[in-house]
């Protein structure tokens, strides 16, 4: 059965009603190349994928919010005025209703059940996915008509501030903009975009899960923004039309930055040149040249590795692994850093060899069990059914 008609059932039993809820879906997303660089007001490539998130919601009549995980097997109840960050899976919903109120959007009590095969810690955007399922499933029950880019913003303002991650706004874009086969190469200073075919002719975008997040993430996470923002102010001392490492030049940190702080250089090195990788890898992706993007690929995590210091053990030992097999084009970490997942280019045909190979291997170096899946690029997120009715309590 698909998760979204099991979850209907899971609703229905959770509240004790029969009406059909309104039922959304939306995916996680993979990042081909361009890595934090959406907060630096630079390029990203990603690509929304099969895996998602799907909440089920209907409305009541009163101001009270009642939520059920399947995931965690857990209920949470408030009320519109009394949503706050409670530290658990729930504070991904009520930040996004806390936006809705906050901007001026009004919405009333709902009743809300979530479910869903993004895997949590894994780099592929769960958060994000969670934030812009429940953006549309509100704005489709209390029929506000925000525009997508609309919801794409108040779903990362809900990350801001009530997970506490100062992420930028790539996540959430390529979950709601996502579009089956195709990669999105964002501005995202501009917020223009343009989709981008992602024809990888007889190679498939495999994903290697470390099974491992290190605690440090989210706060390592900020503190790389503040470095690189500190990097920006000092070159705008000299430069004041550089606003962000978008407009920064790698002279340009040589003269203003490495004299100041050796390590606030490296990380806004790092942000610098994965500028010019992207708009290179995105160029050979374009012109089907493969092997050039997976060069990129491989440049970008030794990037984040060395410079940017937000890998781990394990990424790196996943990587190397693959780097001189003629099976894997490109690999790289993928997402906020310290766990999560190596995203690898690797020929169709021989992905269950190399799998085979890995696993052990990785288990017996590290200690932990790999997962893997192979990441299929999907619409965004959408409403798959359901009617907007008020629910009598």
């Amino acid at each position: 059965m698909q998760i979204g008609e099991s979850l209907k059932i899971v609703f229905k039993d959770q509240f004790s009603l029969n009406e059909e809820p309104l039922v959304v879906r939306s995916p996680g997303r993979v990042n081909i190349i361009g890595e934090h660089t959406d907060y630096n007001g630079g390029f990203v490539l990603p690509a929304a994928i099969d895996k998602a998130v799907y909440v089920a919601a209907t409305r009541r009549n009163d101001d009270s919010i009642h939520l059920y995980s399947v995931d965690f097997a857990e209920s949470y109840s408030t009320t519109i005025a009394e949503m706050k960050p409670t530290g658990t899976w729930s504070t991904y919903i009520l930040g996004v209703a806390a936006q809705f109120c906050a901007n001026g959007f009004p919405i009333g009590g709902f009743n809300l059940a979530i479910d869903g095969d993004v895997p949590i810690g894994a780099g592929l955007s769960s958060s994000a996915a969670v934030e812009c399922a429940v953006a549309m499933a509100l704005n489709e029950l209390f029929e506000l008509e925000l525009e997508r880019m609309e919801l794409v913003k108040l779903a990362q303002k809900a990350e801001h501030e009530f997970a506490g991650v100062k992420c930028g706004i790539m996540d959430q874009f390529a979950s709601v903009f996502g579009k089956k086969g195709y990669a999105m190469k964002l501005d995202c200073r501009s917020l223009e975009y343009e989709y981008v075919p992602l024809n990888l002719k007889g190679y498939k975008l495999l994903l290697l899960n470390t099974n491992v997040k290190h605690s440090l993430a989210s706060s390592a996470y900020n503190e790389r923004r503040e470095q690189c923002e500190q990097g920006v102010a000092w070159i705008a001392e000299h430069h004041p039309e550089v606003k962000s490492l978008r407009d920064a030049s790698m002279q340009m940190l040589q003269e203003h930055v490495l004299p100041k702080d050796a390590l606030v250089y490296q990380r806004c090195k790092y942000v610098v040149g994965e500028k010019d990788r992207l708009l290179e890898g995105c160029e050979a992706l374009q012109r089907g040249d493969l092997k050039v993007l997976g060069q990129k690929m491989f440049e970008t995590h030794y990037g984040l590795s060395d410079d940017y210091g937000v890998s781990c053990g394990e990424l790196d030992w996943l990587v190397s692994y693959v780097r001189d097999t003629d099976v894997v084009l490109g690999a790289r970490m993928m997402g906020g850093g310290f766990g999560g997942c190596t995203i690898n280019l690797v020929k169709e045909d021989k992905i269950e060899e190399l799998v085979a190979q890995l696993k052990p291997a990785y288990e017996a170096a590290m200690g932990l069990p790999l997962s893997y899946y192979v990441a299929t690029i999907e619409n965004g997120t959408e409403a798959l059914s359901g009617e907007v009715m008020m629910i009598h309590v």
